[in-house]
């Protein structure tokens, strides 16, 4: 039989992004302090969300919008990356992205923390954008999980397969 492992992964529920992003579009249109600010948000390719208004401070407001609607959709908000606004024209946009993956540089921190902090037997191996981490007891591995939890990487983590 095989050591008991499980994954640890960096996504974000598309299907929930789309709700949230829906939502704050709908507060947007009928929101009283954004009637007549062209205040609008929308999708701009796979990962990418795209926040428009006429003033700079209506643009943050509503990128504050869109974070509050991430949350209570239950989506950490590490996985959404907001720019400054820039000027382009007459309205002021905002670029936003939402993250996924775990990226190589972040991977190795994770996995050397593992090591150097985590129980003896537990290895952290790095497969693409994600992590396995197998050890000898299950014990072991429900440590780890309280340990990355107690932990603030940068990114939201979360513990997929565990067998």
């Amino acid at each position: 039989m095989a050591d008991p492992s499980f994954d640890v992964v960096s996504k974000v529920d598309r299907q929930e992004v789309d709700n949230a992003l829906n939502q704050a579009g709908k507060e947007l249109s009928t929101r009283f302090d954004f009637r007549g600010t062209g205040a609008r948000i929308e999708w701009a390719g796979e990962r990418a969300v795209v926040i428009e208004a006429e003033t700079e401070e209506r643009a943050k407001a509503a990128v504050d919008v869109f974070k509050d609607k991430l949350v209570k959709r239950g989506i950490s908000l590490k996985a959404f990356e907001a720019g400054e606004p820039a000027v382009s024209g007459k309205t002021h946009k905002v670029n936003g992205t939402i993250l996924e993956g775990i990226e190589a540089d972040k991977a190795k921190k994770i996995a050397k923390y593992i090591r150097d902090e985590g129980p003896k037997g537990v290895q952290a191996q790095i497969q693409g954008d994600q992590l396995r981490v197998t050890g000898k007891k299950k014990d072991h591995l429900q440590e780890v999980i309280s340990l990355l939890k107690s932990t603030d990487f940068g990114i939201a983590l979360q513990f997929d397969n565990y067998r």
